[in-house]
């Protein structure tokens, strides 16, 4: 559900006074050092907490996480209707946000797009297009938009006319009209079906590259994600762990959160350690480069497995069990119960792995993982 306020005439399309184009920013949007709780919260609730982004211009950043992680409040404080309890937010090199500086949501060029469109069912495609413009503006940009999201011709249409790729087209019609510095897009393509989410969020970031116009979508799929976005961002509890682009979280997540919540990685915990290798419920990992955990706390470490680590062996009396499994594609997603631990494993799909399943879990031939902190290589061990 949308927490942005629901008077969409009054606040959420406002009359947008253009920013100066006259200088170029390499970074269109700077927020440093932010900060927010909601009036009346505990002064431990913080909703974000010492967050740094920044956003270049024509880039599309997306924003990964949990519900209630503080995605839709980062959203609210760059469009102006959240305040920050610290830190600074500026865009296109003007700061709009901090400690001694307020700028009205109508005054920061800021588009919005949002899940359920919010079109106004009294006015034409048109019109809609044309709201966020003065009545004097020139709006042949609004045209070139219509245009370039395949809408021309349906000008004179009322969003009842249209489908929902098509609304959903318009919206972000309206939201780029008046030339904003940065568009803010909250799960758009979220009620659409397959075919048309997939065409759409393709076009997008050719879209707003073509419009210079930088883009930060939040979603809950990892995949829409790292499929169009420049760099993602993947937050937790307010704090963001990791913003970068999809080949660096792929190979490279900061934490064990990143790694589950984007790869569906499975993190084991380490019961003992030596100077060169950990032990944990899957077996021993040897650190794959030079490394010394002399001193360590094995509590302290976590190891993180791919689920194309792993393999399943049929066994009646293994100590595993098969609780259920995901279509892919071309694989399926099983997930395993192992005593107290859970597993995420990719297997192909000749493999037909039925729920209740008793089975052993295996590390593949020379098995890779990560071991936090620090993200360090290791190599599985045999098993002796």
């Amino acid at each position: 559900m949308s927490l942005w306020p629901k008077r969409l005439s009054a606040i959420a399309f406002p009359l947008i006074e253009q920013p100066d184009r006259g200088l170029q920013h390499p970074q269109h949007v700077h927020l440093q050092g932010l900060w927010h709780r909601y009036d009346g919260a505990a002064e431990s609730a913080w909703t974000l907490q010492g967050l740094d982004l920044c956003l270049r211009q024509g880039e599309l950043v997306g924003l990964l996480g949990p519900s209630g992680c503080g995605k839709t409040t980062l959203l609210r404080l760059i469009a102006g209707f959240e305040r920050p309890t610290r830190g600074s937010i500026s865009i296109n090199g003007r700061e709009v946000a901090g400690p001694q500086r307020w700028l009205e949501p109508e005054r920061r060029g800021v588009g919005m797009v949002f899940q359920d469109y919010a079109l106004f069912p009294h006015l034409s495609a048109w019109g809609n297009a044309c709201f966020g413009l003065r009545r004097s503006a020139d709006t042949s940009r609004a045209a070139w938009l219509l245009e370039l999201l395949g809408l021309g011709g349906l000008e004179q249409r009322y969003p009842h006319e249209l489908s929902g790729g098509q609304r959903q087209r318009l919206a972000l019609a309206r939201a780029l009209a008046p030339a904003p510095a940065v568009v803010l897009l909250d799960e758009p393509f979220s009620n659409l079906d397959v075919e048309v989410r997939l065409r759409l969020r393709s076009e997008l970031p050719g879209v707003l590259s073509q419009c210079g116009t930088s883009g930060l979508i939040v979603t809950h799929d990892p995949e829409e994600a790292l499929a169009i976005c420049d760099r993602v961002g993947v937050m937790e509890g307010g704090i963001l762990h990791q913003c970068a682009s999809p080949r660096e979280l792929v190979q490279q997540p900061a934490s064990p959160f990143v790694g589950r919540f984007v790869l569906q990685g499975n993190a084991l915990l380490v019961s003992a350690c030596s100077p060169t290798s950990v032990t944990t419920e899957l077996g021993s990992w040897q650190l794959g480069q030079l490394g010394d955990l002399s001193g360590m706390d094995p509590s302290a470490l976590t190891v993180l497995v791919n689920p194309e680590a792993l393999q399943l062996e049929a066994d009646a009396s293994g100590d595993a069990q098969v609780l259920g499994r995901e279509f892919l594609g071309r694989e399926w997603l099983v997930q395993v119960q192992q005593g107290e631990l859970r597993l995420r494993l990719r297997l192909p799909l000749e493999q037909d792995w039925q729920r209740g399943q008793r089975c052993r879990v295996r590390r593949r031939l020379r098995a890779t993982a990560l071991l936090y902190p620090g993200a360090v290589p290791l190599l599985a061990q045999p098993r002796q």
